[in-house]
């Protein structure tokens, strides 16, 4: 009986400080009741500060004010049994079973249910003052509070708090005053120095911010970080935390521009840039993150909005397990709506999880290098090389530093062929190849079908190359009074056939340059000029003979026009004149 009277004062007296009536069901001969998530006072009242204490204290109050002033009721049973904790510090006023109206408050029924009631926290009127009860039907809960006030300050200072003493004085000698007339009324309690300072202030507006008008508000929120920097941030991240990030205090727009970027962002190190944030990164996971990780499973499109709009402050807050099992897929699900603001911010989001998490946990797989880096080559590199000239008959002769500024050739990396040479080498010029040049420019002009896009290094005609390292050292070997090297010079010629090639828009993707690669480049064969065959006259031999020879294709000598094929030519035509009609 008492568990159905529980749950019908729990579903009508609906207030913040009074515990949250969930469901109710009946399942056999027993009966159950859900409520939000809560845990007894008694569990965890050794852990909690004065302030919390205070902060609790001040709900209780408000609730049996509420009870007395709007219900016209009484709750009949204030104690630390009927008091819960929420997750998140609030006191919640539980324990209805045996709350009555006042008119239905009479000395039969305070004697009816007080073996049921906590023992202490009956008043002494109940006894024997019959007439004081109907005058005074809110004094049996003045007396509780003040019971409960004494037991739960008992082993408490007023470091935290101003005026602790005065407000346990108040309850010992006031509150719980043998005349009923005489107590103090909870509503004069409340404005009580205990309950003024400016933490409870702040805590009160909060919790009562639908009630407040705009003007109100936007005063409260322009000045309150700077009320809040006064206060511990532990404590503030404890008692306040939820109470900020609180759906009433989003989608304010006063609290949008002046506390939200201060509460969103943690404090990472101590420059001065970051002197006006709240809270620091250890605070902020511990009390913030729990709550930022409930919000980004609300299907709000206002609050997700705000919630992206500082997600790169404290996105790095985060465990990664949380970002990929709670963040990621709700993020994935703000892609897929229909409003193009909503999509393009979560996108950008989105970008913010790579750093962290890699693109292929954000996109998926199935990725490749489509990119080429286009960035200029390194500038030449200069080589020095010092030779040590010998003399023949064993003087000493100074070191002759011959200085080569030689720009070296950077080309495209290519495989190189089985038996190749070291690819470490291809990128220098050492002296057993200077001999070589004169070869290598005669190739280059037997060969004129060359790639253009090739770098050729062509010898400068007007100081052509007069020393290389070998002949100083035979230069060396005839005179060893002086050493004289000259420094070659080349000069390298850049062709390239067409201007447009070096245009970015013009370049081509990275998979048809492999496959246009030409790896025979260096191998095209070198096809020298066909020699000439000269004969002389005193070498032919009578038309008649048997090893009659008839050279075919053999150019006529330019010096003298007569000698060659000379007459014979239209012999020869009558010759084959009939074969080519066949």
């Amino acid at each position: 009986m008492r568990q159905r009277f529980y749950k019908e004062h729990l579903m009508l007296h609906r207030h913040p400080c009074i515990l949250k009536y969930v469901a109710s069901w009946h399942k056999g001969s027993k009966f159950f009741l859900a409520t939000e998530e809560v845990k007894p006072l008694v569990q965890v009242i050794g852990m909690q500060t004065t302030l919390q204490i205070c902060i609790g204290l001040h709900n209780i109050l408000r609730a049996l004010i509420f009870l007395h002033e709007k219900a016209l009721a009484s709750h009949n049973n204030v104690s630390n049994s009927a008091i819960y904790v929420t997750p998140d510090g609030f006191w919640k006023l539980g324990g209805l079973e045996y709350l009555c109206r006042f008119t239905e408050l009479t000395p039969a029924y305070l004697q009816k249910t007080r073996n049921y009631r906590y023992e202490k926290a009956i008043s002494p009127e109940e006894d024997g003052g019959k007439s004081a009860v109907l005058m005074e039907p809110s004094a049996i809960d003045q007396f509780a509070f003040g019971v409960l006030a004494e037991e739960v300050l008992r082993q408490k200072s007023d470091e935290d708090v101003p005026a602790l003493a005065e407000f346990k004085e108040l309850s010992k000698k006031h509150l719980q005053n043998a005349d009923p007339t005489l107590r103090t009324k909870l509503s004069s309690v409340l404005v009580h120095p205990f309950f003024t300072h400016e933490f409870i202030t702040i805590h009160s507006f909060l919790m009562e911010l639908p009630l407040k008008s705009d003007t109100e508000k936007q005063d409260f929120f322009s000045n309150l970080v700077v009320e809040l920097k006064k206060f511990p941030e532990k404590i503030v991240a404890e008692q306040l935390g939820v109470l900020l990030l609180s759906r009433m205090v989003l989608l304010d727009s006063t609290a949008q521009s002046k506390l939200l970027p201060f509460v969103l962002t943690p404090k990472v190190t101590d420059d001065n840039n970051e002197s006006d944030l709240l809270f620091t990164l250890s605070t902020f996971k511990r009390y913030l993150i729990p709550k930022l990780l409930q919000m980004f499973c609300v299907r709000d499109a206002q609050i997700r909005l705000l919630l992206l709009s500082h997600f790169n402050s404290f996105v790095s807050a985060f465990q990664l397990d949380e970002l990929k099992q709670h963040v990621l897929p709700e993020l994935l699900v703000g892609i897929k709506d229909t409003d193009d603001h909503l999509v393009s911010t979560t996108l950008r989001a989105l970008a913010d999880l790579i750093p962290l998490l890699g693109s292929a946990t954000v996109i998926g797989g199935n990725r490749g290098k489509l990119f080429t880096d286009g960035r200029p080559k390194k500038a030449p590199r200069l080589r020095e090389t010092k030779v040590r000239p010998a003399a023949p008959n064993g003087a000493s002769v100074p070191d002759v530093l011959l200085r080569t500024k030689m720009a070296v050739l950077e080309l495209p990396e290519r495989p190189s062929p089985d038996g190749g040479e070291d690819r470490n080498d291809s990128n220098s010029i050492s002296h057993d190849e200077d001999g070589n040049w004169s070869d290598w420019d005669a190739q280059e002009s037997a060969n004129p079908r060359a790639n253009p896009s090739e770098l050729s290094v062509a010898e400068d005609e007007e100081n052509p190359l007069e020393t290389t390292t070998q002949d100083a050292t035979r230069a060396n070997s005839k005179d060893s009074a002086s050493a004289k090297v000259e420094t070659p010079k080349y000069s390298k010629k850049s062709i390239i056939s067409d201007i447009s090639e070096l245009d970015i828009k013009n370049s081509k993707p990275m998979h048809i340059q492999k496959e246009e690669f030409n790896f025979f480049t260096d191998m095209e064969p070198v096809i020298k000029k066909t020699q000439v065959l000269h004969i002389a006259e005193t070498a032919a031999v009578a038309s008649n003979s048997m090893f009659d020879v008839k050279v075919v294709g053999v150019a006529p000598d330019e010096g003298n026009g007569d000698d060659g094929w000379g007459d014979d030519l239209n012999d020869w035509g009558a010759e084959d004149a009939p074969h080519t009609r066949n």
